[in-house]
């Protein structure tokens, strides 16, 4: 039996489609009260708890081999967050607490690479580089590291934990609109669209899902691996987006200075108008930072072998034109903690 938390996301339900499609048993952990869109029509048992409570994780654990713990807050935020900060921490705790006690065989855990040390221009990102709390771009970068130190510190005390850091991640399932969701749906519609100069990786969530997979099975007991794909920039993803989407369709690049200033406006547009905000300080700096990201370790370990994520963005229009107009605006549950 498996059980993943953070089911609902758009890796999770991926993550559960796969492990059935392979014969497995999925147990998903998910918010009390809630039907999870995400994963109607599965033959998955739902299980209600959240993983700021520890006693709903040792039960939702019982018989369970596996855990794939996804769950997480994810926030844009540049500054101080600290819902999210103690969210991810406090949430990984009791996940590592839980599998002690209901004896669990192996974690397999959701980190970022994100939140890893990022090296100047020039020098790929690999598993070299240790997950580092102190100077991430934003709460969740931290959030991610102090949870990662946090399941390294268990491993060095015996638990069989194995450590995944994807990186941005695309795709079709994308239920409840992932970051690059949103702005593949924006770029979607007709019209004049501005672009930036940067770029970062991303990864058909197909794949990353499948990588989760390989490592429960493959992956060495204390290792990081990178789950990573093709390096994209903005203008290329929003390109493709249009090569994809019926209308005409216009791109214009400003400069990083106007984009900046803009997202300083970004905060109080969205509390105006009760939306996310479309892009912040923190996700211009992901994109401007160093995005040559490495997978090799996983391809030589794992017998990961990701598919071109161009591809990926094509299928994730084509899913979201396929989509019913009364679920294209549905919002990630956000109970006490992202189950």
């Amino acid at each position: 039996m498996n059980l993943v938390t953070g089911a609902t996301g758009h890796i999770g339900n991926v993550l559960v489609r796969e492990l059935l499609a392979n014969g497995q048993r999925v147990r998903a952990l998910v918010r009390p009260g809630t039907a999870p869109l995400a994963l109607a029509g599965l033959n998955v048992e739902i299980i209600p708890g959240d993983i700021l409570d520890l006693d709903s994780l040792e039960r939702a654990m019982q018989g369970v081999n596996v855990v794939y713990h996804l769950a997480a807050r994810i926030s844009l935020a540049s500054g101080p967050d600290p819902e999210t900060e103690y969210i991810n921490l406090e949430g990984t705790r009791n996940v590592i607490a839980a599998i002690g006690r209901a004896r669990v065989a192996r974690l397999v855990y959701a980190s970022s690479v994100y939140a890893l040390r990022k090296p100047p221009s020039g020098i790929p990102i690999d598993e070299s580089q240790p997950f580092d709390a102190l100077h991430g771009q934003g709460a969740y970068d931290r959030s991610k590291a102090l949870a990662s130190l946090a399941v390294q510190a268990a491993i060095a005390k015996g638990l069989d934990a194995v450590i995944l850091c994807p990186t941005a991640v695309t795709g079709p399932y994308d239920f409840h609109r992932s970051e690059a969701g949103r702005a593949i749906r924006l770029y979607m519609q007709p019209g004049l669209m501005f672009t930036v100069k940067g770029a970062y990786d991303f990864i058909d969530v197909r794949d990353a899902a499948h990588g989760f997979v390989l490592a429960a099975t493959h992956g060495r007991s204390g290792e990081k691996y990178i789950l990573s794909g093709d390096r994209l920039t903005v203008r290329e993803v929003a390109q493709t987006v249009w090569e994809s989407a019926p209308g005409l369709h216009a791109g214009m690049e400003v400069p990083l200075w106007l984009a900046y200033w803009a997202a300083d406006l970004m905060p109080a547009f969205a509390e105006l108008t009760g939306t996310e905000p479309i892009f912040t300080r923190y996700s211009l700096a992901a994109i401007c930072s160093n995005s040559e990201i490495s997978h090799a370790k996983a391809s030589r370990e794992l017998g990961f072998q990701p598919c071109p994520a161009r591809q990926a963005v094509m299928d994730a229009v084509r899913w979201f034109q396929q989509r019913p107009a009364d679920e294209q605006a549905i919002p990630e549950p956000m109970p006490k903690a992202a189950v």
